[in-house]
């Protein structure tokens, strides 16, 4: 007589090591002459002023940076990601001007970020 098949269920809640977060920066004057290096030192000043130096030391990346729109796709470690996105809430000033960051979406699968179904155009027509 033949045994009955061993049925195993693997799940992996995060297999993923890293969280990708698509941000904005909003200006309070429209100033947009900021580059790739001035955008990550300002998220290096935000984790220095919430955590102090080792949070400044924090690891992570901007991936792509769009200097018209002032949007930037971060990857960070798993373990970062609330500091992270707690650090760019708090942030509230650059160069003597209010600002604020704007947390689009987060991912642990850099794919999710290419397209947003809010922004889905079907000919001339937004669905929302």
């Amino acid at each position: 007589m033949e045994e009955p098949s061993k049925f195993e269920r693997y799940v992996y809640k995060n297999a993923s090591v890293y969280h990708y977060m698509k941000i904005s920066l909003v200006l309070e004057n429209g100033n947009q002459n900021i580059t790739d290096a001035q955008f990550k030192q300002l998220i290096i000043c935000g984790l220095r002023d919430l955590y102090g130096e080792v949070g400044a030391s924090f690891p992570f990346d901007l991936l792509k940076f769009d200097q018209n729109e002032l949007t930037g796709i971060l990857r960070v470690y798993n373990s970062g990601l609330v500091k992270l996105w707690s650090a760019l809430t708090l942030l509230g000033s650059y160069q003597n001007e209010a600002c604020a960051f704007r947390v689009t979406q987060v991912s642990p699968f850099l794919l999710a970020l290419s397209g947003n179904s809010r922004e889905l155009r079907f000919g001339d027509q937004l669905i929302s």
